[in-house]
């Protein structure tokens, strides 16, 4: 893998008696966005502190740009950029002065870091509030700034955890834009994210994890294109809910290959989902239960999450 900024090859982590990370193997190629998906206590936040030297590995390796995690962790930390989850400022500083500290940080020479500030100031849009203090700034302005920060020394892997927590929806798309204009000038980019949105519009290339290990990769089209189908959800009207008995004759209708209920929902998967309309209503209508609402087409990412590990993504 000559192209690849990161390579994971069979890493281990455990805590006591718990195996958060157990065996997990994967790459990151020069130029993309890799994006990391599980839920609560999958082992993504694990695998971030593992590669980004903040914590030893129990076994396997980590490669950042050819330089290894434990043998190298200075050529490490000079090669990439980490924006964590929780912000990582003082709301005393000023945007510049935060800048100004992490060039120092860096042992960037003076002129290149007053060049290199200016430049970034520009790229995050704080150029006009570089000289206030970071305790005014909206959150999608301190996102900005700490991503400003990662960025400052040029780093050929950036590491971004949970990027647009807690933002409104305008301020997450102001930074979906950020993110792909950096893989369009050539970053290579590794997220983590709670939104499967996030991960479909931006990454390349997707990793499930789920109990530590990696349960599908591919691209977000490769992803839903393995789920078996399409799908077609529907929503009954009040509190009606199937018996068993209906249960096993919905699932035996033609065309059906799954079905399952989900809260006050059924998900049903199938080849062709259009033509389950037809008979699946009559169905219905047959049994005396009332349609609220029904969709169909093919599945999301959503979907695909689900039928992987069993749960939603913020269960």
């Amino acid at each position: 893998m000559s192209n690849a900024v990161l390579e994971v090859k069979e890493l281990v982590k455990v805590f006591g008696e718990t195996r958060a990370v157990d065996g997990l193997s994967f790459h990151v190629e020069q130029g993309e966005i890799f994006a990391l998906l599980g839920p609560n206590g999958a082992g993504k936040s694990t695998t971030i502190r593992c590669l980004t030297t903040l914590l030893h590995l129990t076994s396997g390796s980590i490669a950042v740009c050819g330089h290894d995690v434990v043998k190298e962790p200075d050529a490490v930390r000079t090669c990439l950029g980490y924006v964590p989850q929780e912000l990582a400022l003082d709301r005393h500083l000023t945007g510049r002065e935060h800048l100004e500290l992490s060039a120092r940080l860096y042992r960037l020479p003076r002129a290149q870091a007053k060049a290199r500030i200016a430049e970034l100031l520009e790229l995050v849009e704080l150029a006009e509030r570089a000289d206030d203090p970071a305790k005014t700034y909206s959150g999608g302005m301190k996102k900005r700034l700490d991503l400003a920060c990662g960025l400052l020394h040029q780093p050929k892997l950036l590491v971004l955890d949970e990027p647009t927590l807690g933002l409104d929806v305008q301020t997450r798309h102001r930074i979906w834009t950020f993110v792909s204009r950096l893989r369009e000038s050539g970053t290579t980019v590794l997220m983590t994210t709670h939104y499967l949105d996030e991960a479909d519009q931006l990454a390349n290339r997707i990793a499930v994890v789920d109990h530590g290990k990696i349960v599908a990769q591919g691209s977000a089209a490769e992803l839903k294109q393995g789920f078996g189908g399409q799908v077609l959800k529907l929503e009954l009207d009040g509190d009606a809910a199937l018996s068993e008995a209906q249960w096993t004759a919905v699932r035996a209708l033609e065309g059906v290959s799954h079905a399952e209920p989900r809260g006050k929902r059924i998900l049903f998967v199938c080849a062709d989902a259009q033509a389950l309309v037809a008979p699946l209503t009559a169905w219905l209508e047959g049994e005396g239960l009332a349609l609220q609402s029904l969709s169909f087409g093919p599945p999301g990412l959503d979907d695909v999450f689900l039928k992987l590990t069993g749960h939603a993504l913020r269960d």
